[in-house]
């Protein structure tokens, strides 16, 4: 398996190889987000900036501003604080082509200190007005959203991961903001996950049906904004729906879900697996998604739980 952040680097370079209006800026953390790999590649086109977050996405503002499709790299924790104020004002108010790629989102930046999770990014982000939020959940989406970025002329928040995921979508596989993507049918129960948990989505799934004899259907809701409502509401007409992501459940996917189903009237029970409103630790990622609840173990025994509300 190989790390999105690899993928990432490496469609920068392809895409950039055929538009010559890409640039990119980093805040000193090239080798970590993988945009050196276009750094080297066209070192004219590349900004590293320093550790100023905010002076980069003004900066990315102003690239924009005179057509330039500018993507600015950087730990999406502080992507979407100190470069908050830019984001707001240039990319959402004034509708720049802002393209904002947050590296290592959930606990995946696993030892750099507790300040470095991205546990709220897509909370933050999802509130502004004009930004798509996207969430890549495997490599050959990274490829595909890198190339939407530069053909779609508007903002955007890309949450990237710094860990290695299996693949779950074909090289040549299609997508359309807006509408998930639902990658195992069931109508016991659905689980709507974004980004690194699609794949432990799945997992669950396998051990809900293997152990006991739960269809569930799986949906990735890469697309938080905008984001699916029809697939929301099919989701409803099962006997629950759980939601998963590597992000505070305050805000994020999970709160998103619940809207739809709220403003619509839907009647079933939600279950939330999430960052449980607390700040994460340092260690190992695998231990740290275990520690905060976040392992297939948890998807089951939350479904379980969930199912058992509807019975009710």
């Amino acid at each position: 398996m190989k790390a999105l952040r690899d993928y990432y680097g490496e469609a920068l370079v392809k895409y950039g190889s055929i538009h010559d209006d890409v640039v990119v800026l980093d805040a000193d953390l090239a080798g970590s987000t993988r945009s050196g790999k276009f750094g080297a590649k066209f070192p004219e086109r590349f900004f590293n900036v320093g550790i100023a977050e905010a002076n980069m996405t003004g900066m990315t503002a102003g690239f924009a501003a005179v057509g330039k499709i500018p993507f600015a790299n950087t730990f999406a924790v502080f992507l979407t604080t100190n470069g908050l104020l830019s984001a707001r004002t240039f990319g959402s108010y004034s509708n720049l082509n802002m393209k904002l790629m947050g590296a290592y989102g959930g606990v995946s930046d696993s030892y750099d200190g507790p300040t470095h999770h991205a546990l709220e990014d897509v909370a933050v982000m999802r509130t502004l007005p004009n930004f798509e939020v996207l969430v890549a959940s495997d490599g050959h989406m990274v490829d595909w959203l890198i190339k939407h970025a530069i053909e779609v002329k508007k903002p955007m928040y890309i949450r990237l991961s710094r860990e290695a995921t299996r693949l779950v979508y074909e090289e040549d596989e299609e997508f359309e903001v807006g509408k998930a993507k639902v990658l195992r049918e069931g109508n016991d129960v659905a689980i709507i996950a974004f980004g690194v948990m699609v794949e432990r989505a799945l997992d669950a799934a396998e051990v809900l049906k293997q152990e006991h004899n739960i269809d569930a259907r799986v949906i990735d809701m890469w697309t938080v904004k905008p984001i699916d409502e029809q697939a929301i509401l099919a989701a409803a007409e099962t006997d629950a729906v759980i939601t998963v992501e590597d992000h505070n459940i305050m805000g994020g996917l999970g709160s998103a879900v619940a809207e739809v189903l709220t403003s619509n009237y839907a009647t079933v029970p939600q279950g939330f697996v999430g960052i449980l409103d607390t700040h994460a630790e340092c260690g190992p990622f695998g231990e740290l998604m275990e520690r905060y609840c976040l392992g297939v173990d948890n998807i089951v025994l939350k479904t379980l739980e969930t199912l058992k509300l509807k019975k009710k």
